[in-house]
């Protein structure tokens, strides 16, 4: 990695910083509706749901940060959507700085705000009840799950926001990826759930993400749940940064 492509980005990811603190509305807008299913499910719905010995609080929480990232990444569409169609993206191709910083400083910028929504969530569910047993280790290993979850998404979202067609469509492809954990372990044991429900749930992303956080947040020993989690998040990161630096090319030519 040059020299010329860190002190680019670092630039650009100032200028889109500066954006983030100027509006710290959407930040807090992004935590709003987690916030709000967090407190439907533990006081209205979490007395008739069995999640075991341990706080509904304590097992709904994972769950309601991946949605949380999942509403965030729409903002990092909207906001590469809104540079292309204002044309500063081909004022910067005219200027002598790496193209590939453009895209690394709207990715970076949204896992910064996502993981302020993510620190505002995790505040109100502490108010509510929540407690860990988790150790230093153990949180850093969450938050760097969920910054690696946080920057696969992301790159989707810079395809959406390259090839969209309007603001509306540039947000739009969240809507499937918010409705992921509604169909996993995050809200209740899948065991449960009719067959091939329980089949769908088991085998997406999102309940070996959700079963590995709650694990660490536990303090409890993790299971093989963790190298599963960490194949589908590099996974998706692999395959959506080919994808989004082959559209972002093809729109630069």
């Amino acid at each position: 990695m040059s020299t010329h492509f860190v002190g680019d980005t670092t630039v650009l990811l100032g200028r889109s910083l500066r954006h983030i603190t100027r509006s710290l509305d959407t930040v807090l807008t992004v935590a709003i509706m987690p916030i709000a299913l967090m407190l439907l499910f533990v006081y209205v719905f979490g007395g008739a749901i069995d999640a075991g010995s341990e706080r509904y609080v304590d097992y709904l929480l994972p769950g309601i940060l991946l949605i949380t990232i999942a509403m965030g990444i729409s903002y990092a569409a909207f906001r590469l959507f809104t540079d292309l169609s204002s044309g500063i993206f081909e004022r910067f191709q005219s200027m002598p700085i790496a193209r590939s910083s453009v895209l690394w400083a709207h990715v970076l910028t949204s896992v910064v705000s996502n993981l302020i929504s993510l620190a505002v969530v995790v505040a109100v569910a502490l108010l509510m009840g929540f407690r860990s047993g988790a150790g230093v280790l153990a949180w850093l290993a969450v938050i760097g799950i969920l910054a690696l979850f946080t920057l696969a998404l992301t790159w989707i979202a810079v395809i959406a926001g390259l090839t969209a067609k309007t603001v509306d469509g540039a947000g739009a492809f969240s809507y499937p990826i918010v409705f992921l954990p509604f169909v996993s372990s995050a809200f209740v044991p899948t065991e449960g759930m009719p067959g091939p429900v329980r089949a769908f749930a088991e085998n997406q992303p999102v309940t070996s993400i959700v079963d590995t956080i709650r694990a660490l947040l536990a303090g409890q020993p993790v299971s093989a749940d963790i190298w599963t989690a960490l194949a589908w998040c590099v996974g998706i990161l692999v395959l959506a940064y080919a994808l989004a630096r082959g559209v972002y090319r093809r729109r630069a030519a």
